[in-house]
């Protein structure tokens, strides 16, 4: 398919995903979920499992295999562009002395669901067919351990900026363990696949970028960007331009290491200077692509996810107990974490509920792990089910605890404590 055919492919494609995201959102925020969740649903709605099973020649004619790379790197964009956001907002409202916390809810939140992923996965060969020929038992183990044990981070901070959380001591630990979670996560889910190919280069690779990236962006980028932000007289779309440059070589810089633009754009997030400026320009960066363009990645994931492996009663059972082990061991080790670091009960059973969630960046290393050749179509599609399930709990069960709470408030004491450290 050439270009120009291929533009107008995309544009009525984009039309098709704008459209039904808004109507998802729109019926799943009705039932209290974000309209990232909608986004989500849509993204999976549009793909084989039920555009492409209810109307098969439509959905190839909107979605041809020649659009899917364009999809990929447009949603990309979008991605980049959250991120960045997400950044901004956690250095924004990060605490002081949850440092402590914040590790050893992060520890707990990998190392737990890592083991219960890897074994189930160990469990599994031999009996359910999620294994690509000629890739290691033990590689697709550990890819489903690091799957498990991610957590959604720009899923995590959308949520607790749109539900005004971001300012209380929960919402501020659960940023603060989830970036520290999603950076490990990549570089285990980096070994894994450096495993996979055979080449330890990779992994090193992404722990020396890394240190690398890390020591420019503070000594150098920094500066720049508060050059950009700071200057007197210097036009609007001038400091969007350089703010985007800066942004775009990040995303590109981590993309190159196997650490993924989206961490790059978050580490740029958390290196703007303060100020209005850098609010507007935030806001501008973040207002068109998040609605335009983040559509387009769920998108893409949908076409890669077919629900119609679950008609395999071996495949459908492997999916329920990852959906059981990935929320036993996030959401248990998360609340067990915090609870022996001294948080109060409704404080650790929060940061357990939001570190459980997967969606997005789940999503993004299933792509990785699909691209790469280590995950088969019903692997796949079995922990995009857990991102699903892991994420659509979400807001459902913040809004019970917090019901539960004010309800509780009445009876006693100690949950009204309980609710101003909540608060605070």
């Amino acid at each position: 398919m050439t270009p120009v055919e291929l533009a107008p492919r995309f544009f009525a494609a984009v039309v098709v995903i704008l459209v039904a995201c808004r109507l998802v959102v729109a019926v799943a925020g009705r039932f209290g979920q974000p309209p990232v969740v909608g986004e989500m649903i849509a993204g999976v709605l549009l793909g084989p499992s039920l555009f492409g099973l209810v109307a098969p020649d439509a959905a190839d004619a909107v979605f041809p295999a020649g659009l899917k790379p364009v999809l990929y790197v447009a949603g990309q964009i979008g991605l980049v562009a959250l991120m960045f956001h997400a950044g901004y907002e956690f250095r924004a409202h990060a605490g002081r002395g949850l440092a402590g916390t914040a590790a050893a809810v992060s520890a707990a939140g990998i190392t737990i669901p890592l083991a219960l992923g890897a074994g189930l996965a160990l469990v599994a060969h031999g009996h359910v067919d999620i294994y690509v020929d000629g890739v290691p038992v033990w590689v697709t183990a550990g890819f489903v351990g690091v799957a498990l044990a991610i957590t959604a981070f720009p899923m995590l901070a959308r949520i607790i900026t749109e539900r005004g959380l971001a300012g209380s001591r929960f919402g501020t630990l659960s940023l603060a363990s989830g970036a520290t979670d999603d950076a490990v996560a990549w570089i285990l889910l980096a070994a894994v696949l450096s495993a996979a190919s055979g080449d330890p280069g990779q992994v090193l690779t992404a722990v020396g970028g890394a240190l690398l990236f890390g020591a420019v962006l503070y000594f150098l980028g920094r500066p720049l960007l508060a050059l950009i932000v700071n200057r007197p007289g210097v036009r609007d779309d001038t400091r969007l331009l350089g703010t985007v440059a800066v942004l775009f070589g990040a995303a590109w810089f981590t993309d190159v290491i196997d650490l993924y633009a989206v961490f790059g754009a978050f580490c740029v997030g958390m290196a703007m200077p303060r100020g209005e400026a850098a609010e507007r320009l935030v806001r501008t960066t973040q207002s068109v692509t998040q609605v335009v363009f983040v559509p387009m990645f769920f998108t893409y994931s949908g076409l890669n996810t077919r629900f119609d492996v679950f008609a395999d009663p071996a495949v459908l059972a492997f999916g329920a107990a990852a959906v059981v082990l990935a929320v036993a061991g996030k959401f248990g080790g998360c609340w067990a974490a915090a609870r022996l670091r001294g948080e109060p009960p409704a404080v650790a059973v929060r940061v357990g509920t939001l570190m459980n969630a997967r969606g997005l960046m789940q999503l993004i290393a299933l792509n990785v792990g699909l691209a790469a050749g280590i995950v088969s179509d019903a692997l796949f599609s079995a922990l995009v089910l857990v991102a699903l399930v892991t994420t659509v709990m979400t807001a459902p069960v913040l809004s019970l605890l917090d019901r539960r709470d004010t309800a509780g408030a009445r009876t006693g004491p100690a949950t009204e404590q309980d609710q101003e450290v909540v608060r605070t």
